[in-house]
């Protein structure tokens, strides 16, 4: 395995951990197409960003690129993860087996590197006791396994409910589908995940003329998704 020599990694901005995610997507197509080395232009062309964007996020990583030679994939594609906490190992529970569920629980796209699933629970007896994804369903009535997240895909009147059980649990990291605000505690941390939400900005986008490529969270964050790839 190749190694280079780190820095510590500077407190990373919001916009910058946004737009790492999309990065190791391009690096992991790189590697997977046989290439090796990647420079900051071939990235802000398949990002959406200028080269210049893409040096400065990097730079928050440590010592990863040469001047004139730009980044070798591998190297590049670890410290993200490393960044992102990906070397890290996460347990999860979902809770609500729905369609929602259901799809992200059996999607191949759900899981980061480092994250397992822990657990599957729903209160509908005709889905406790089933087997989805490789995990029988338990009652959510019951205790929880422990977690470092927690995953909401249930109705929104019932999100708080989940929520305040995921915190009695000592699971502080939440990550909400339901289209409902919940209340946590100091030191949980909750992302919301609506789809209604995002597709409210992608039309703001589309009807004050932002641009064909640009919408949703991917504008927000500064990228817009390329119209050919490299490589591919």
């Amino acid at each position: 395995m190749v190694s280079t020599p780190r820095l510590r990694p500077r407190k990373l901005s919001e916009p910058t951990i946004g737009r790492l995610p999309v990065y190791q997507r391009i690096a992991e197509g790189f590697l997977n197409n046989g290439l090796t080395r990647i420079d900051s232009q071939q990235i802000g062309e398949l990002a959406g960003v200028t080269p210049t964007t893409v040096r400065r996020d990097l730079a928050g990583l440590g010592s990863i690129g040469t001047r004139g030679a730009g980044y070798d994939v591998q190297i590049l594609n670890e410290r993200i993860a490393e960044a992102l906490g990906h070397d890290n190992r996460y347990d999860v529970v979902v809770i609500g087996m729905g369609n929602l569920g259901r799809a992200l629980v059996n999607s191949q796209n759900f899981l980061i590197r480092g994250a397992q699933l822990a657990g599957l629970y729903d209160n509908d007896p005709s889905i406790i006791g089933t087997e989805i994804a490789g995990h029988i369903v338990q009652p959510f009535s019951g205790p929880l396994a422990p977690a470092t997240v927690g995953v909401v895909c249930v109705p929104p009147a019932h999100a708080q409910e989940v929520a305040d059980k995921l915190v009695a649990s000592d699971i502080h990291g939440i990550l909400n589908f339901a289209p409902q605000v919940i209340t946590v505690p100091l030191g949980t941390a909750v992302h919301y995940v609506d789809f209604s939400i995002e597709l409210q900005i992608l039309m703001y986008h589309l009807t004050n003329g932002t641009g064909p490529l640009a919408g949703g969270l991917l504008h927000s964050l500064g990228i817009s998704p390329p119209s050919v790839v490299r490589g591919s």
